[in-house]
């Protein structure tokens, strides 16, 4: 079975929006999801934060895997939100719980990625509940530009080098 994605709010908007700073990217990874055939899943959750700006029938729906938000992903959410522990004061409350409840979907639905241009929150409480041993969903940010190995299920990524390798090493 191939890898599943949920699309993060934040990678919906710069996949549509031509003067976000990481459209291009955006467009590579949903290029590659669609040639590849891994699952993208959207979350309800995503569908009542991208609506607040944008009608969601903007997104090409037909290629997507709607997911509702149910009781189990509730209570995962509470234990999740219990794990992360003290947060920061300067985030709101209600970004961070939204955040909470997309990773505990991807954690009880066992989806192996989310895509998003969240590093400050979405991304780095993601890594906080990994490490903790609470998630094994990877958060993988647009900033880093597009790259397919950050797809893959172990998590190893590719090394690209632009000069010839030494032949006296």
């Amino acid at each position: 079975m191939s890898a599943s994605v949920l699309l993060d709010t934040s990678f919906l908007i710069s996949f549509v929006s031509q003067h976000r700073a990481h459209h291009a990217t955006a467009e590579q990874y949903y290029r590659y999801l669609l040639k590849n055939n891994m699952p993208m899943i959207f979350s309800a959750i995503v569908a009542a934060e991208f609506g607040i700006k944008q009608p969601i029938t903007d997104l090409p729906l037909n290629n997507f895997r709607v997911l509702d938000f149910n009781v189990p992903h509730g209570q995962k959410a509470a234990n999740l939100w219990s794990a992360l522990g003290q947060r920061d004061a300067r985030e709101s409350r209600a970004v961070v719980r939204d955040d909470v409840k997309l990773l505990a979907q991807a954690g009880h639905e066992g989806i192996d990625f989310i895509l998003t241009e969240d590093a400050s929150t979405l991304h780095r409480y993601c890594e906080r509940l990994r490490s903790g041993g609470h998630l094994k969903t990877r958060a993988i940010t647009l900033k880093n530009g597009f790259d397919a190995s950050a797809l893959r299920d172990d998590g190893q990524i590719d090394w690209v080098s632009d000069s010839a390798p030494d032949p006296n090493a």
